[in-house]
């Protein structure tokens, strides 16, 4: 769903953070190019290593794998995807400058890049593939409850356990259904709430008939959105934001949406990455809660404004803590009602089914990591329990698989800065405001949990 075979990918097309603007900058490329396939060698040979040892990957994943490299192993230059700063060759070059780097890019794809792509879609379908294993967790490796734990405390910076997060996850499950039943029953649905979440799935009147459709409505809710959120903050980041659909090389494995943070000079804005790959995953009713936690007031203003402090060294600039930010986007989807939205029942499901995913991921990473449970189950428990669509919720339980305790994140890290605000509320009475409760959780870039927590008490005890 990510690795540097695709993010070099996305740098190639001329359309990511990579510039194509000088002389210089295609020859840097190609220097890059030198060092990609090195590496692509390299991971080659770690990946046979990993056979003769049994750590492998599980056989769902090393199939999706595949088709990622085919993709670039193409008969004609022009076809590929790496063409694309051919195709747009500054104005400013000279007709020889433009002839030797058409030349030396021709070269490159056909001679090096197809090569790379066409010997690791070799290995994969002939080698790795056939001895991928049928187990998907972590606990099912050598040393893999170990690594699990470890990941665990990573990625939420919190001391629990796999059971105790797989009994939270549990738990929330249940109370959102409960939710979802009320919704049910204030658009007068007839029927129980798995005949709901088939409505939800199959009625066309939930879906966008065209991509373009489906980005220019999240393009109409960011203005909606973007003129609410002073009511709530009085910071914001600089840079702006975009929506724009995920490319067409990568939609097929990549998420729902996703966020990619602006350049940090300015050059490039924010961008709000939308995946029209299948419509049918894209339903309505997520516009506003999506659109919050991607762009405003969630990652986008925590990414972004981090990125802005003049005081942060870079490491902290750049890096973070992932139950920070996922925390903070998931508790930025809760204010929507405070910032007059969700005012529709349906919206207002969309935030529940949002919710509902952040909560079934703390149930299913620790099932496949630390409970033994397959691929299967986590299917027919998302499937049970959410109106998602089979293909959303397939990537999705391949996401858990890939990416242990990642998932954990959103939910503990929104429990946190949830109970951190009713915390400053409990504590600092009528002196309790808002916008500068959300000044002091972003001001200083993300932090791990336990000094987020001490920093915001202290914070409180300065207001007393």
């Amino acid at each position: 769903m990510s690795g540097a075979h695709n993010t070099f990918a996305g740098f190639g097309t001329g359309q990511s953070a990579q510039p194509f603007k000088t002389v210089d900058d295609y020859s840097d490329f190609l220097k890059r190019s030198e060092g990609f396939i090195k590496w692509l060698a390299s991971v080659q040979n770690s990946m046979a290593e990993g056979m003769k040892l049994g750590v492998v990957l599980p056989e769902p994943l090393a199939q999706k794998l595949a088709p990622q490299f085919k993709a670039h192993v193409v008969t004609n230059a022009e076809n590929s995807l790496f063409w694309g700063p051919i195709k747009n060759l500054p104005e400013s070059f000279t007709a020889q400058q433009k002839q030797t780097i058409t030349a030396q890019y021709r070269e490159l794809i056909m001679q090096r890049l197809v090569p790379a792509y066409d010997a690791m879609s070799e290995f994969l379908v002939k080698q790795y593939i056939p001895n991928s294993r049928s187990t998907v967790g972590y606990s099912d490796l050598p040393n893999g409850k170990a690594w699990y734990k470890y990941q665990i405390k990573k990625n939420t910076t919190l001391n629990l356990s796999a059971e105790e997060i797989h009994e939270i996850g549990l738990s929330e499950v249940s109370r959102i259904l409960s939710e979802m039943k009320t919704v049910k029953e204030t658009v007068g649905f007839e029927g129980d709430l798995a005949v709901f979440f088939d409505h939800l799935r199959d009625s066309d009147e939930f879906y966008y008939d065209s991509a373009d459709e489906l980005v220019a409505a999240y393009e109409n809710v960011k203005q909606k959105i973007d003129a609410r959120v002073p009511l709530l903050f009085d910071i914001a980041p600089k840079a702006p934001y975009i929506v724009k659909p995920v490319e067409a090389y990568r939609a097929q494995s990549a998420a729902g949406a996703s966020y990619s943070s602006p350049a940090p000079d300015g050059s490039r804005p924010g961008i709000f990455y939308i995946n029209t790959y299948n419509l049918k995953a894209q339903p309505k009713f997520l516009l506003e809660t999506l659109s919050i936690h991607e762009a405003a007031p969630g990652h986008h203003f925590q990414i972004a404004l981090q990125q802005e402090i003049d005081d942060l060294p870079d490491f902290r600039k750049f890096g973070g803590y992932t139950v920070f930010a996922e925390g903070w986007a998931l508790y930025a989807e809760s204010l929507g009602k405070e910032l007059g939205l969700f005012t529709d029942p349906y919206m207002w499901y969309g935030r529940l089914s949002d919710e509902q995913l952040r909560a079934m991921r703390l149930v299913l990473d620790t099932g496949f990591h630390a409970k033994g449970w397959t691929r299967q189950q986590g299917i027919d428990y998302m499937l049970a329990n959410s109106s998602m669509a089979k293909s959303d919720v397939i990537a999705e339980v391949e996401r858990y698989i890939a990416w242990p305790g990642q998932a954990l994140s959103y939910k503990l890290g929104q429990f946190k800065i949830q109970e951190l605000r009713e915390y400053c509320k409990k504590e600092l009475g009528n002196k309790f405001d808002i916008k500068a409760f959300h000044t002091q959780i972003l001001i200083d870039g993300a932090l791990p949990m336990p000094i987020l927590e001490d920093k915001i008490k202290r914070w409180v005890k300065s207001q007393s």
